[in-house]
């Protein structure tokens, strides 16, 4: 049986944040994309794969782990939502309870013009970011 994950579009995500105050937000981007692309305003930067070679993070579980704990809500945020699906189902079979995708991320999906925060996601949401 696969432990699945909770998916919660951004504005869900946030007011969730808003009403369950133990709730961690994870940036799954890298440690690049968090900063100079932007963030949601409160989330941690653990990285779940990272430059230069874009392999999983060895110290993904370790450091979610002090981040947050088993059976705190853990809301995982990435660009457009499938690498923080990838690294939410690594959690549940790590032995998370309450993991949480943000569906189409922090930049959405690709409009015609291919162009992201134009469709969906935190930024088209107009949800509290910031960027260095």
């Amino acid at each position: 049986m696969t432990k699945s994950v909770i998916h919660l579009a951004a504005r869900d995500a946030f007011n969730f944040l808003q009403e369950h105050s133990q709730a961690v937000l994870v940036d799954v981007r890298s440690e690049m994309e968090f900063l100079f692309v932007g963030h949601p305003k409160e989330a941690l930067s653990i990285p779940w794969r990272d430059t230069p070679d874009w392999e999983i993070n060895p110290d993904f579980l370790a450091r979610v782990r002090r981040a947050t704990s088993l059976n705190r809500p853990t809301l995982l945020i990435c660009r457009s939502g499938q690498r923080s699906l990838e690294a939410g189902l690594f959690l549940r079979a790590s032995g998370f309870g309450a993991v949480y995708n943000v569906t189409h991320g922090f930049e959405g999906d690709l409009n015609d013009q291919h162009c992201r925060s134009s469709l969906n996601g935190w930024r088209f949401d107009g949800l509290p970011w910031e960027q260095c």
